[in-house]
């Protein structure tokens, strides 16, 4: 009694664990949201009976998630889709996308949700948990690789920026020289105006020194 109670513990444990996972998933995978909205539409509950170990647990799709217990559902009578299988098939099946291995599980229920089931089974797995949380902490998205043409449009821009920005240098260049002729010009002017003034001072202080001795 007591190691039955245990197991059934333990179970309790692992179906947090899952059900925590299968929503992180359906949150990050779009195609699986995809392939999980019809059952959830219908409320679909999935009974899974495996085999070594053997083990009984109850799915039920809802717009929360997929919701897992270890007990039919008090509000259901029996479940839509029935999953009969070893533990190693349905542990190779959601750890592939192989349709093939999916198709290898024994279902019952009606066929459509059945196949609905299948298609769930098959857009889930671990792959693509770990796919997704790489894109989340990376931001959810990766940077596409700029195409042949976008780098030779690129590298044609950065050659007229190039092209532009060495004609403003020039013509810089140009108005520097122009501005350093005319300020030689400027500085040769007032050295000759200089020299005029200082000549035409001395003229005017000898025509005033002749003109008071006569």
């Amino acid at each position: 009694m007591k190691r039955t109670t245990l197991s059934h513990s333990l179970l309790n444990i692992i179906l947090v664990f899952i059900e925590s996972a299968l929503t992180l998933l359906l949150r990050l995978d779009p195609e699986l949201r995809k392939a999980a909205y019809p059952l959830a539409k219908q409320g679909t509950l999935v009974c899974l009976r495996l085999y070594l170990p053997h083990v009984e647990v109850f799915a039920t799709f809802s717009y929360k998630g997929v919701l897992l217990d270890a007990q039919l559902p008090v509000d259901r009578s029996e479940p839509d889709v029935v999953i009969n299988a070893y533990s190693i098939q349905v542990l190779n099946a959601l750890t592939s996308h192989d349709s093939e291995t999916t198709e290898k599980l024994q279902m019952r229920g009606e066929a459509i949700q059945v196949q609905l089931v299948k298609q769930f089974i098959t857009q889930l797995g671990l792959g693509s948990l770990i796919q997704g949380i790489v894109k989340k902490f990376k931001g959810g998205s990766t940077k596409k690789k700029p195409s042949t043409e976008e780098m030779e449009e690129k590298k044609h821009n950065y050659k007229i920026r190039i092209a532009e920005q060495q004609t403003q240098i020039n013509t810089l260049t140009i108005k520097n020289r122009e501005f350093e002729t005319t300020v030689k010009e400027l500085q040769s002017r007032q050295k000759t105006l200089t020299i005029v003034s200082v000549v035409a001072t001395i003229i005017a202080i000898g025509a005033i020194i002749a003109l008071l001795m006569n």
